[in-house]
């Protein structure tokens, strides 16, 4: 997994203390950053001017827009500054993937208070470019922007080839599809569960849940990797939405909110009911359970609500093979008399899951 960069730091006893933004200034930051940042392939022209100018040989591109900020959308105690780059690129790469594009290029915009030492803008550059690297060769850094903020705030907007493609939506799919996902289920879901249960500090005297602790985040960490890695620091498999366009797959979405939550959105945008299979399900179950132990019975849940691993779900034409990296999960039916909606076997699987960041945000940075 990407090398820690310094936002979860280590014993700050140990180290010297920092430069602050504050005391480095704005031109001297993306002095320092430009160097470390990937350039884009079809990048004609990058940094330094009022706008980038990037190549796009199909005559439309994909784009999207995903932010990041302390508090609701990941805490201080935990990630380090390479772990908040690198989610911050994979959730935007994994949306064009989605769209069945190839990713082509990122606009970042960082805003951080005044006292946040250079080193973690540094940080979160190498973890946009070795995100970049890992699983979008060729995407780079075209641009963004940097200010100030009582909160360290991430906004990432990324583009996308369709290389001659349609776009693959989320209202194609038809009855009869098979619906099938590539990448991981529940890992990112067990993850931060572990940590809010064991990557805190002790409650309050009135019972107060403690808040997040980073030396307690770091011993989960290293007792779980592979759970609370998936959380902090996910890997999408992104080439796998080009070949699900290429395979003809009907309709696809990136699975950030949840299994159930993401399928129900195919669901509703196609009019149709998903279907997934009680022993597929199972068998996600049981590889997150033999992956790690201390998921126990919470298993399935995670599967079918946890957010935040970036799978690709997607539904093919039930005659044709599914592609290398994709695993039946169930079957799309006709709509109901009462709509669209996914069932577990012949059961509505109703709860929400997922995360909704206006409603289950505890207000709390961490």
């Amino acid at each position: 997994m990407p090398p820690d960069s310094g936002f979860a730091a280590n014993d700050p006893a140990e180290a010297p203390t920092p430069e602050t933004l504050a005391q480095v200034g704005e031109g001297e930051t993306l002095r320092r950053i430009f160097p470390r940042l990937p350039h884009a392939d079809a990048e004609l022209l990058g940094p330094g001017d009022d706008a980038a100018v990037v190549a796009a040989p199909d005559g439309r591109y994909v784009v999207t827009t995903d932010m990041m900020i302390q508090g609701p959308d990941f805490r201080a105690a935990w990630s380090t500054a390479h772990d908040l780059g690198w989610k911050a690129a994979m959730s935007n790469l994994a949306d064009v993937a989605a769209m069945g594009a190839r990713p082509t290029a990122l606009v970042v915009g960082l805003a951080a208070p005044f006292e946040t030492p250079v080193q973690t803008l540094l940080g979160i550059a190498d973890g946009l470019r070795d995100a970049c690297a890992a699983v979008a060769p060729g995407c780079g850094v075209v641009g963004g922007d940097l200010s100030t903020a009582g909160a360290l705030t991430i906004s990432v907007t990324a583009f996308g080839d369709l290389e001659g493609r349609r776009p693959v939506r989320r209202s194609g799919a038809r009855p009869g599809d098979v619906v099938a996902v590539a990448g991981d289920l529940g890992r990112a879901g067990a993850g931060i569960w572990l940590l809010f249960r064991d990557g805190v500090g002790a409650p309050a005297g009135d019972g107060t849940p403690g808040e997040p602790d980073e030396r307690a985040g770091r011993e989960v960490r290293s007792r779980h990797p592979h759970i609370v890695e998936a959380q902090l620091a996910p890997r999408s498999p992104i080439p796998a939405g080009v070949v699900a366009a290429g395979h003809g797959a009907t309709a696809m979405l990136d699975v950030s909110d949840g299994l159930v939550l993401d399928a129900r959105r195919i669901a509703v945008a196609s009019g149709c009911t998903i279907v997934f299979d009680p022993a597929a399900i199972a068998r996600e179950a049981r590889e997150l359970s033999d992956l790690d132990a201390v998921v126990g019975d919470h298993a399935v849940r995670f599967v079918l609500e946890g957010g935040e691993d970036h799978a690709l779900l997607a539904t093919f034409p039930p005659d044709a093979p599914l592609p290398d990296g994709f695993r039946a999960l169930g079957a799309v039916r006709s709509a109901s008399a009462s709509g669209p909606q996914v069932l577990v076997g012949d059961r509505a699987h109703d709860e929400l899951g997922g995360w909704d960041p206006y409603a289950d945000w505890d207000g709390h940075a961490g």
